[in-house]
Formats: structure tokens, sequence, C-alpha cells
């Protein structure tokens, strides 16, 4: 579900920045509050992940060094950066007065004048470009190593 929203986030996003001015509302009236609840999903999602390596539910592929070292830091970038996106949102909308422009008749910022506009794109770009690694590590693993990778992220039986 967060993977869908992130994917939402990032067109409305991105469709927003190329937008006049006065086309940035229909696309932020998406936009923000979707990126509220994949930031409250994605909070919910790390502590479930947290929960889950301290049960170890499901075993992790045999791999090592530097691959198992990107592994782990890919996999934390991605639990990390939608709350990244999260908080730099809020902070952008927030100094900004975007909420007034949007859902009001104020006239709509400038974004590009606030400072946590640049971390936010930062991260969009980053959260991108980890999910298009990640989804070829998956693929990867499922048709070159063949170790089941795909069956042991769905949900249901830990006997995959």
């Amino acid at each position: 579900m967060i993977a869908g929203l992130v994917v939402a986030l990032l067109a409305s996003g991105f469709a927003a920045g190329a937008t006049a001015p006065e086309g940035k509302a229909f696309w932020l009236r998406l936009h923000l509050p979707l990126g509220v609840l994949a930031m409250l999903l994605a909070l919910w999602r790390l502590q479930v992940a947290l929960s889950e390596a301290i049960a170890r539910r499901r075993p992790v592929p045999a791999v090592d060094g530097a691959q198992a070292r990107l592994a782990r830091a890919v996999h934390g970038l991605l639990f990390l950066l939608p709350i990244a996106l999260g908080v730099s949102g809020i902070a952008l909308s927030a100094w900004s007065g975007a909420p007034a422009a949007v859902f009001g008749q104020a006239p709509m910022p400038e974004f590009w004048d606030y400072p946590p506009r640049w971390a936010h794109g930062a991260f969009a770009w980053g959260i991108a470009l980890l999910a298009g690694l990640h989804v070829a590590a998956a693929l990867y693993h499922q048709f070159v190593r063949r170790d089941g990778l795909i069956g042991r992220m769905l949900p249901g039986p830990e006997d995959r």
C-alpha cells in the first residue's frame, strides 16, 4: 500500500512542480492528504518491521559481503525516506502556507523560496531511485538466484 501511495505521491508531486501556479492546487489537493497518510503508514510499517526483526519471522536470503551491506542500506533508506518526505512536506506546507492556497483562496506560494522544498525534492528523487533499485534487486533474486524472495515478501504462511 505504501509503495502505491509513494508512486501516486511522486506522480502528483512532479505534476504539481511542472504545472503553472494556477493549476498546482489540483495536484496538491491530492498530494497533501495522501502524503500525510503515507507518512503515517510508513511509521506503522517501521514499527512492524522492528517487531518482525526482533521475532525474525521470515529468513533473510543467504547473501554476504557488499551485497548484504547494500541490501541493509537500501532497506533502511526505504523505511526512512517516506518518513523524511513526510516531515519535509509538512515543514514545507507549514512554512509556505500552502494549505491556505490549496484548500482556500490564498495565492499559491513559490515553493522554491522555502528551504524544506530542496530537501523534499531530494528525498523524492532518492526514493524514486531506490525504489527502482529495489525492484531490480527483487527481480534478480526471483528470476536469477531463484531463491523465492518475492514469495517471502507476500503476506501469508511463513513456509513458502
